[in-house]
Parts: C-alpha cells; structure tokens; sequence
C-alpha cells in the first residue's frame, strides 16, 4: 500500500481528505457537546489534544503522524469554539437547551 501512495504521490490528497474528515468531525461534535454538556467539560479536549501530540511524535508513519497532529491541533481549536459556541447560543444563532 506504501508503495501504491508514493507512486502515484497521494500523500498530499490523503493528508488533505484525512484532515477535512477530522475538522468535520470536530465541527458538529463542538456544538453537540455544548448543547448538552456546556463549556464545563473543555479539558476533554485538552487531554485529546495532549494525546494526540503524544501520538503525532510515537509514530514514524508520516500519514499516521500527521493525522494525530491535525486531530491534536483541532482538540485544541475546539475548546476555544466550545466558548465560542456558548456566545452564540446566547446571541440566538444556535438553540439553547432547556433546562428540565
């Protein structure tokens, strides 16, 4: 399968498709979790990040390595969208849970 990527020099292309699935993982998965959950639980993503970065350095498989980093990067980014995600729950963008 190596041998297939760098061929046909598809690094680039599966880096690219690896990181958008990531980000669009993240994106929806921010404002579940702040619907339901709030901002209390941003060290989550700390710790995914953190793992993440452990990951990016473990393994010496380029394509492996870069996607903990993006996943480490966007674990980061996304705790500051979970604040992020509350300011627009209370600017009326996104609905708010009620409260049982």
């Amino acid at each position: 399968m190596t041998e297939l990527i760098e061929t046909y020099n598809l690094t680039g292309i599966i880096i690219g498709l690896i990181t958008f699935l990531i980000i669009g993982f993240f994106h929806p998965l921010v404002i579940k979790i702040e619907y339901y959950l709030g901002v209390r639980y941003w060290w989550i993503f700390l710790l995914l990040g953190i793992g993440g970065m452990a990951g990016s350095l473990l393994f010496s498989n380029i394509i492996i390595s870069v996607a903990c980093g993006v996943f480490a990067f966007s674990s980061f980014w996304s705790i500051g969208e979970l604040f992020q995600q509350r300011k627009r729950v209370e600017k009326g963008w996104f609905p708010k849970r009620k409260k049982d």
